[in-house]
């Protein structure tokens, strides 16, 4: 069997495996990348981030969902839209980001071999080819584990039949279903929902928790339920799916409450677990937890010391954005590289519903379990002619302030580009700026950049009269 020898090897082709391997190799270090899928990229390219906001653009474009409030007029049944028109747009962008992919690591001189990989000790990894069927031991140095996660699929859903799918089989749908149950209104649940009903196919989502993404800022979360809802999805909250029955007039779905929902498709979103389960880790010494989560510490270091660990096959908050700046801020760390600062605690989140989402820090919820006094700023987008433009009046910026010293500690956005709309706050938490920043700075009009001006301005207004503020009891 042939054997290379490496300063880092790599498993895992997706965001955070990418990232660890270039910065690797920008130091000098040789590196080698294994992946089982002749497309790189990861779920980030191939199933997930990419994908599913390709497939929400498609929507609305196809849907005419933007046309309709800047027109007064209903565009969405101009043509019959096809598998064909929805999906094109979506294979059209993976091709090209696989090619990005693949050319990049070609300039930073990585090996990449094509196939499974599994540990035969802690610093060797075996990789079957799937070009040729031969095996190759590569030992590295360093080893990152960055094999990323895949859709849990529950026992109770015959996965084998027509109709059923999860978050990665979506996107081979034959057809757009005229009814769909969307189980699981998680982030890709709800995320997936929206898109499907911007094309008129007919949305239940359901979910046993009785509130939209409670990670959100109460206000968002109330604001996109009713947003949705609008939009014609169909919540059934507090529901467990205890049956599905296929048959040959659809799906049959019966639920906790003894009621039942037939439909002609269902997608399964119940979350995802880790790729760990073929890569032989007892061999390498290293443990994994619930549903194969790999344990790291800060540096993302697993027990075993010179094996790293990053991304999705870590967990929480498994995002693209998160899985770069993982990858690279590990490997700075085993080859001895100093970071510029440490991993920010300040991170962004988006989630591309129909209206999308951004947000980033803390939330009102949060700060009043902390005890910390808040000011609340807040500008409607139909305040602005940005938003007057683009058709856009319901959405809005909320601006959280701690009230002792007006420091931003929480962005909140609802509406068009809010995901692009957060990171001026972003920016602002990370240099622990006031309401002073967006207050006193000139905005260019019309844009969506000076709701931070007005929600600034609001929030110094609410503070000087004692409103919109929040203060522990007693």
């Amino acid at each position: 069997m042939e054997t290379k020898n490496y300063d880092l090897v790599v498993i895992g082709g997706g965001p955070a495996g990418i990232a660890g391997a270039v910065a690797a190799a920008d130091f000098g270090k040789s590196v080698a990348l294994i992946d089982g899928h002749r497309e790189l990229g990861g779920a980030g390219v191939n199933t997930g981030t990419a994908p599913s906001k390709t497939l929400r653009e498609t929507a609305l474009a196809l849907s005419g969902a933007r046309l309709r409030n800047l027109y007064g007029v209903d565009f969405s049944l101009r043509r019959e839209a096809t598998v064909a028109d929805f999906l094109r747009h979506e294979r059209n962008v993976r091709t090209g980001l696989n090619r990005s992919v693949s050319e990049m690591l070609e300039r930073s001189r990585i090996d990449v071999h094509y196939g499974n990989a599994a540990f035969a000790d802690d610093h060797t990894v075996i990789a079957l080819r799937s070009t040729d069927a031969t095996e190759i031991q590569l030992r590295g140095g360093v080893i990152l584990i960055a094999t990323g996660s895949s859709p849990v699929r529950p026992v109770i859903f015959p996965f084998d039949c027509s109709g059923l799918y999860d978050s990665d089989t979506i996107l081979n749908l034959g057809r757009l279903p005229k009814t769909l149950a969307v189980v699981g209104a998680g982030v890709i649940g709800s995320e997936y929902a929206s898109t499907f009903s911007a094309l008129g196919t007919e949305v239940h989502l359901i979910d046993t928790r009785g509130v939209l993404l409670p990670f959100l800022d109460a206000e968002v979360s109330r604001s996109l339920t009713a947003a949705m809802d609008l939009n014609g999805i169909v919540f059934h909250w507090t529901e467990q799916v205890v049956a599905c029955l296929p048959g040959p007039s659809g799906i049959l779905l019966r639920l906790s409450s003894g009621s039942s929902l037939t439909v002609e498709a269902v997608m399964v979103a119940a979350g995802r677990k880790s790729n760990t389960s073929s890569l032989n880790l007892p061999a390498a010494g290293v443990p994994v937890g619930t549903r194969g989560l790999i344990v790291v510490d800060d540096h993302f270091q697993t027990t075993v010391r010179h094996i790293y660990a990053a991304g999705d096959v870590i967990g929480f908050p498994a995002l693209a954005s998160t899985s770069v700046e993982q990858g690279r801020r590990a490997m700075r760390h085993a080859f001895g590289l100093r970071a510029r600062s440490e991993f920010p605690d300040v991170l962004p989140t988006g989630v591309y519903t129909i209206p999308e989402v951004g947000m980033v820090g803390a939330t009102e919820q949060s700060l009043q379990q902390d005890g910390v006094p808040y000011v609340i700023g807040r500008c409607s987008y139909g305040a602005t002619a940005r938003g007057r433009i683009v058709g856009d009046v319901n959405g809005f910026l909320k601006l959280i302030f701690r009230r002792s010293d007006m420091r931003l500690l929480g962005v909140h956005a609802l509406g068009e580009q809010a995901t692009e709309l957060v990171h001026i706050g972003l920016v602002a938490m990370l240099r622990s700026s006031t309401s002073e920043v967006f207050s006193e700075a000139c905005f260019n009009i019309p844009t969506f950049g000076e709701l931070y001006k007005f929600a600034a301005i609001d929030a110094e207004k609410a503070a000087a009269e004692d409103t919109q503020l929040w203060y522990p009891p007693g």
